[in-house]
């Protein structure tokens, strides 16, 4: 399902890129960001040695060797960081999720879920806090309709749901998952405002329109893309 998403996000923001009259390699981009998708899986369960992941580098270098023959793009090498970014701000994020479900040594299903729920209580939390009660804006150049009383909300939210995930999940301690709660709602709101600044360059009000209610999957999932590598990073050191 998450390959899926995966697929889809990254095609979105290459699109998004080509509004602003960029040129990235989308289909190269995104065939590399499956790859490393795919590999991160493979490695996690123990189906590859993890010395195979090696070969994403020269894959994804053969980005250089393509641009160069690319007469028509002005300017290639901006074109090439857009492309990397592209790797780098969805793919490698979402690959993240292998790290995380495997990161007691099996799988743990559970964890990703808790994560979306934490992410969803953050974002529902601060919505309504946020249109009940705002009134101190959180930060007003990016992202108008943000305030700090609907940042609080929604962080009281999830380390409300964060409790509760450790009484059901106790694959986790509650000091885990109330760390993760924090930077689900820290790191989440910074992915949000991220896609708020990238969006507002461009001119659009959403990313696409992929999903009826949400916009496109850069909308749905901004606040994941920015809080997994924090938490992948958090449950691996500690």
């Amino acid at each position: 399902m998450f390959l899926i998403i995966a697929f889809f996000s990254i095609r979105e923001f290459y699109k998004l890129v080509g509004i602003d009259g960029f040129l990235p390699l989308t289909f190269w981009g995104t065939l590399s960001g499956v790859l490393i998708y795919t590999l991160s899986f493979l490695v996690q369960m123990d189906h590859i040695e993890p010395v195979i992941f090696y070969l994403v580098f020269p894959f994804s270098s053969i980005i250089y060797f393509i641009k160069l023959y690319k007469k028509t793009d002005l300017k290639p090498f901006t074109s090439i960081a857009y492309t990397f970014l592209g790797i780098l701000y969805v793919a490698i994020p979402f690959s993240l999720l292998h790290v995380i479900a495997f990161c007691t040594g099996n799988y743990q299903f559970e964890i990703v879920t808790g994560i979306l729920l934490l992410t969803w209580a953050s974002d529902t939390g601060g919505y309504f806090t946020g249109t009940l009660f705002g009134r101190t804006k959180l930060f007003l150049r990016i992202s108008p309709k943000k305030s700090w009383e609907g940042f609080v909300g929604g962080a009281l939210l999830t380390l409300l749901i964060a409790f509760l995930l450790s009484e059901f999940i106790v694959i986790l301690p509650l000091w885990k998952w109330l760390t993760i709660g924090i930077l689900t709602v820290i790191a989440g709101t910074y992915g949000d405002l991220v896609e708020s600044l990238f969006k507002r360059s461009i001119n659009i009000k959403d990313s696409g329109e992929s999903l009826p209610g949400h916009g496109g999957f850069l909308d749905r999932f901004d606040a994941l893309l920015l809080s997994l590598p924090f938490i992948a990073a958090f449950l691996k050191l500690f």
